[in-house]
């Protein structure tokens, strides 16, 4: 499992359907999809949706690591 190189964080990196590599957070969480949704996560199968936490969801995607790496503007192109 790689680690972020600003926080130290175990990280994933996702391949998106664009065919770009994406960091993302090792932990899946349950979510619903939602477009006004607070979180922006990838599913294994690298679609990118908005969405909200939802623990009654049998949906898991994988929170990006820029919404909660406090380092991340060092990394943003």
């Amino acid at each position: 499992m790689a680690k972020c190189k600003s926080c130290g964080a175990s990280i994933l990196w996702l391949v998106t359907e664009n065919g770009k590599k994406m960091p993302v957070n090792a932990k899946p969480v349950p979510y619903k999809e939602k477009d006004d949704g607070n979180l922006t996560l990838v599913t294994s199968k690298g679609r990118v949706v908005k969405g909200v936490l939802d623990v009654s969801s049998d949906e898991v995607g994988y929170i990006s690591h820029f919404a909660t790496c406090p380092h991340a503007n060092e990394w943003r192109k």
